[in-house]
C-alpha cells in the first residue's frame, strides 16, 4: 500500500466496521485486484449488490452513454427515459399485480417509505417484524432491525409502535421446519391477541430470506400462514427483497418460492448492479390512497442510477442469469453438505439459490463459535477467496458469488474455503 493510502486510512471514520484492509484498484466479473496485485475471488458481491458481476460491460456502457446525456433530473420536475425504461423492464420481471414503482436511495430508505405507505393507507399506527431481522440503519429502520444490539445501542429512544414475533428459524430452535412454522405462526396470533391487536396494526414486515440475521429461509407453510394472517385481517404484508431479490435466490424475487405475494414489496441491492438505487414496489390502488407529496427525495430514480438498473435487468434475462443461480446454488450447497460430514463445527447448511449460510457451532454453542468464523475468513482472504460473516452471534458464513459465476469459481471457491477450514480447525 503506498503512503498516499497510508495516511489516509487512518482518516476513514472509525464507526465504519471494515473486515479487510486491501486498497482495490480494479474489479471485473467475480474478481477484486488490489493495488499491490493481488487478485481476489469476491464471493461477497458488496453484499449482495453486484449480482451482475463487477462492471458488467452491458451496465458500463449504459452509465458511460447515460453520462453524456445528463445526470441528474429531479422527478418532481423532469421525468426522464431512464426511469421509463427501467419500468419497462421492472414489469417484465415483476409479478403481477404488483404495478406501481416508487424509487429511492438505499434499502433502509425503501423501507422507511413503505411503512410510511402502510401507516397511511390503513389508517393504523403499529408494524409487527421478527427476531433477527435486519431492515436498516436509519432512525426507523433501525427500531425494526432485530438482528445484533450494534445496530440500535446508543440510538435510543427509537420510534414506538413495533413489535417483534420469532422467527422460524428451525437449527437456531432446535425444531424440523414444519415445527419451527407452527411455532412462529402461534406466536404470532398471540402477539396479535397480546400486544397488538389487528385494528392497530398496520403491517407485518419481514425479509423473504433474512439475510443479516443468519440466511435463513423460511418454511413455505409459515409464509403461506403468513399471507393468510394479513388476509384475514386487513394488515399490509411488506416483503423486503432488499438482499434475496433481483435473482439471488434463483427466482427474480425469493417470495415466488412461497406461492404468495406482498402487498408492498422493498428492494435495493441488486437492482442496479452498484449504483445507489431502491425502490417501494405495491399495486396502483394501494398506491392512489397515498396524498401526492407524501413520498419523495431528491436523488430518489437518479437518471444513471436507473440506466443501470434497466441494463442489469436486461443482462440477466439475456444471459439467463437467474438459471444460473439456481444451478450454481445447487452445485455450492452440495460442495458445502460434503465439507459438514467432515466437520462437525458445521451446524447448518442452508439457503435458496445463491444465497447460502453455513452456521457454526462449537461445543454446541453459537456464540463460540464467532472466532472461528472470523479466523477462516481471514484465512480464506489470505488464499484468495473474499467471504462475509452474518448472524446474531456472527457464526454464519454467507456465500453470496455474483449470479454469473463459473462452475470452475464455484469449484476454486470451495476449494480455498476446504484448505481454510484445514488450517484453522486443528
Amino acid at each position: 500500500m503506498n503512503t498516499l493510502y497510508t495516511d489516509n486510512f487512518s482518516h476513514i471514520t472509525p464507526a465504519w466496521s471494515r473486515i479487510f484492509n486491501f486498497v482495490a484498484e480494479r474489479a471485473e466479473g467475480s474478481y477484486i485486484y488490489t493495488d499491490d496485485g493481488k487478485k481476489l475471488l469476491d464471493f461477497t458481491s458488496g453484499i449482495g449488490v453486484t449480482n451482475t458481476g463487477h462492471c458488467h460491460p452491458k451496465v458500463v456502457e449504459a452509465i458511460r452513454e447515460q453520462a453524456g446525456l445528463f445526470l441528474h433530473a429531479q422527478i418532481n420536475i423532469v421525468v426522464h427515459k431512464p426511469m421509463l425504461q427501467l419500468i419497462e423492464e421492472l414489469r417484465k420481471v415483476v409479478p403481477a399485480p404488483i404495478d406501481s414503482f416508487y424509487f429511492a436511495n438505499s434499502g433502509a430508505e425503501a423501507v422507511e417509505n413503505a411503512i410510511k405507505i402502510a401507516k397511511a393507507v390503513t389508517g393504523r399506527q403499529n408494524v409487527i417484524v421478527f427476531n433477527g431481522s435486519f431492515h436498516g440503519r436509519t432512525h426507523a429502520a433501525m427500531a425494526l432491525t432485530t438482528s445484533k444490539t450494534i445496530y440500535r445501542s446508543g440510538f435510543a429512544p427509537l420510534p414506538s409502535g413495533i413489535y417483534v414475533s420469532p422467527f422460524p428459524y428451525a437449527f437456531n430452535l432446535g425444531m424440523t421446519e414444519e415445527q419451527a412454522s407452527d411455532y412462529a405462526l402461534n406466536q404470532l396470533e398471540y402477539l396479535l391477541a397480546s400486544q397488538t391487536s389487528p385494528k392497530e396494526t398496520a403491517a407485518i414486515l419481514i425479509e423473504t430470506v433474512l439475510g443479516e440475521g443468519g440466511y435463513v429461509a423460511p418454511p413455505k407453510s409459515f409464509m403461506k400462514g403468513l399471507r393468510e394472517i394479513c388476509d384475514k385481517h386487513g394488515i399490509m404484508l411488506i416483503l423486503d427483497e432488499v438482499q434475496s431479490g433481483f435473482g439471488r435466490t434463483g427466482k427474480w424475487f425469493a417470495f415466488e418460492h412461497y406461492d404468495i405475494l406482498p402487498d408492498i414489496m422493498t428492494v435495493a441491492k441488486g437492482i442496479a448492479s452498484g449504483m445507489p438505487l431502491s425502490g417501494v414496489f405495491s399495486r396502483t390502488d394501494i398506491m392512489k390512497k397515498l396524498e401526492t407529496g407524501s413520498v419523495g427525495g431528491t436523488y430518489g430514480g437518479n437518471a444513471i442510477a436507473c440506466a443501470a438498473g434497466a441494463a442489469t435487468i436486461r443482462a440477466m434475462r439475456e444471459e439467463k442469469m437467474i438459471e444460473n443461480a439456481a444451478d450454481k446454488g445447487i452445485q455450492l450447497m452440495t460442495g458445502l453438505r460434503k465439507l459438514q460430514e467432515e466437520y462437525p463445527q458445521i451446524g447448518d447448511v442452508r439457503g435458496k439459490g445463491l444465497m447460502v449460510g453455513t452456521e457454526f457451532i462449537v461445543d454446541g454453542k453459537q456464540a463460540k463459535a464467532k472466532q472461528l468464523v472470523k479466523d477462516v475468513i481471514h484465512s480464506a482472504e489470505e488464499k484468495g477467496l473474499l467471504l462475509l460473516s452474518c448472524g446474531t452471534y456472527d457464526n454464519t458464513l454467507r456465500w453470496i458469488p455474483p449470479l454469473n459465476v463459473t462452475t470452475e469459481q464455484i469449484n476454486d471457491g470451495l476449494k480455498i474455503f476446504s484448505d481454510s477450514l484445514k488450517e484453522v480447525i486443528k
